[in-house]
């Protein structure tokens, strides 16, 4: 049984920078094109980053650009989620997602029900 398990999140201040992880079990990251996901009280979970299987590319909610970087590491079964510049408006619950079912490896996938798996979360919180 496949299982994302993410750690990371804290509270910090605006300005400052955490880095998310999301270790997956159970299965093989190189067979996943990958997500990070957030969702915040009262709105609707959102795309943060996507990673294609085979890391050629990726994709970026326009509010996280220049800010934030997903990556993959095959060795440790692990994808993360480095966050730089944090504002308040970034503060929400954080999942990470895998797409077994993904075509071909460069494709990066945006739709949530695509996604076959998913972590329980980590809450990430900015202060001002």
């Amino acid at each position: 049984q496949v299982r994302l398990i993410e750690s990371g999140g804290g509270l910090v201040q605006a300005g400052g920078s955490l880095r998310l992880s999301c270790a997956v079990s159970g299965g093989t990251l190189g067979l996943y094109a990958m997500g990070w996901f957030r969702q915040a009280p009262g709105k609707e979970r959102e795309l943060v980053a996507a990673i294609a299987r085979t890391a050629t590319n990726t994709y970026y909610a326009d509010s996280v650009k220049g800010r934030f970087a997903i990556s993959k590491n095959h060795a440790e079964n692990t994808v993360y989620l480095q966050m730089n510049s944090l504002k308040p408006e970034d503060t929400a619950i954080y999942y990470c997602a895998a797409d077994r079912r993904v075509y071909y490896t460069f494709e990066v996938t945006k739709i949530p029900s695509d996604y076959d798996y998913w972590g329980q979360g980590t809450q990430v919180t900015v202060s001002s």
